[in-house]
């Protein structure tokens, strides 16, 4: 018997298509190594929460073996490329439904060779997380800032929970 393709990818495009038909907003979790490839200062703890939503990239492709897209971090365009055996989990905002994974060892994808395209148009935002919750592109500090924000003008939802059922 041949070795069948990972379910992974496609579990993943099925929950992100299950939050854009319902109006949901759809939220990964990675874990961060070499072959990862996001702003290294949104990194807590080895982990970024990133917004896959449509609103919040550009170019998004979910592929097989890669999760590709555009995003603004502090106003500042940025390609960003995940493999799917980094992440941990996806799930909607809104009310924390979707499903977990176990972290692969990373494929031999190569960064560079997948992410060619550069876009620097359109209104992109991307939620990245910590322990203190979701910061958006619209509260981060602009470079130019001293890097304090003032806390009555930040949002922050509640970060939601994902329950692992086995």
């Amino acid at each position: 018997m041949s070795d069948l393709p990972s379910t992974r990818p496609y579990l993943l495009r099925a929950m992100h298509q299950w939050c854009e038909d319902n109006g949901f907003t759809a939220y990964i979790a990675v874990a961060v190594d070499d072959s990862v490839r996001v702003p290294r200062q949104h990194v807590v703890d080895g982990e970024i929460v990133l917004n896959i939503s449509s609103d919040a990239t550009g170019a998004l492709v979910m592929g097989n073996d890669a999760i590709e897209f555009k995003a603004r971090f502090g106003g500042i365009p940025q390609n960003i490329f995940v493999p799917v055996g980094r992440v941990q989990a996806i799930y909607a905002r809104e009310n924390g439904q979707g499903m977990a994974f176990p972290v692969e060892a990373t494929p031999s994808v190569s960064v560079d060779a997948a992410i060619e395209h550069t876009d620097s148009k359109g209104g992109l935002a991307l939620v990245v997380g910590g322990e203190s919750g979701a910061v958006t592109d619209s509260n981060l500090p602009d470079a130019a800032d001293d890097g304090t924000a003032e806390e009555d003008n930040i949002s922050k939802p509640p970060r939601p929970t994902l329950t692992r059922i086995k």
